[in-house]
């Protein structure tokens, strides 16, 4: 998994605003030594997932796309949900996103971040399920029992009566969140999104801890309004 996590970051840092890297610059930015990125970055053009160009950096394949193209297709949902995370970018000048589960894993399936928004966009793909929001949401509804419990801060959830107590209070109330439990001074907002009778996602907002404490009520409203609002045109 940790291998994955990896391939998964590098992959993650590409964007529209920085489409290609070389080796030296990626290993800064993600703070790995320069032959663990070069050794990522050739694997993964190895596999298809990446390009190199005539000046020696690298770039995302079209294997990504036709990719995507085939996961989207098999979601009906999911472009209107691609939607509605822009809309809550900009609506809440945040940090969107949306999570699905695969298995037992929580992967993040999509990010957008206001311009204005108070922390930079996260490049996890691979997320603590007892330490998120979405986690607590994806797994609640799936009833899914966590195998461990990942100890991230002091605010993270490490027992299992903890986890059962916050699991009824998901159930109760019909949103998360997590105050400091994944990232230090950073907090989600998380809601479920249901297609077809079923909660198939979980989508929320993710920003500093100072501001969500401070604007909380008026955040969660508006999220809450904009996701049933949503679910109410499909």
């Amino acid at each position: 998994m940790l291998s994955l996590q990896k391939a998964a970051s590098i992959l993650g840092a590409f964007s529209a605003d920085q489409p290609e890297w070389g080796v030296r610059a990626l290993a800064a930015h993600l703070s790995v030594p320069r032959a663990t990125a070069h050794a990522y970055l050739a694997g993964l053009t190895g596999a298809g997932f990446l390009r190199r160009t005539p000046a020696g950096k690298y770039r995302l394949s079209w294997h990504i796309a036709e990719m995507g193209a085939q996961l989207t297709s098999a979601l009906p949902w999911f472009p209107d949900a691609r939607a509605l995370i822009t809309r809550l970018a900009m609506d809440v000048q945040a940090v969107a996103f949306l999570c699905i589960l695969e298995g037992e894993e929580v992967v993040c399936a999509i990010r957008e971040r206001h311009p204005d928004a108070d922390i930079d966009l996260p490049l996890d793909i691979y997320l603590p399920a007892t330490a998120t929001a979405s986690g607590k949401i994806l797994y609640a509804h799936a009833d899914l029992q966590p195998q461990t419990f990942a100890a991230l801060t002091d605010s993270s959830i490490t027992t299992a009566d903890e986890w059962r107590t916050e699991v009824a209070r998901v159930r109760r109330r019909g949103y998360a969140y997590s105050i400091e439990e994944w990232i230090p001074g950073q907090c989600t907002l998380g809601v479920p999104y249901r297609h077809a009778g079923g909660v198939v996602a979980a989508i929320g907002v993710q920003m500093s801890a100072g501001r969500y404490l401070r604007e909380e009520r008026s955040i969660r409203e508006r999220v809450l309004a904009t996701v049933r609002e949503a679910e109410g045109l499909n």
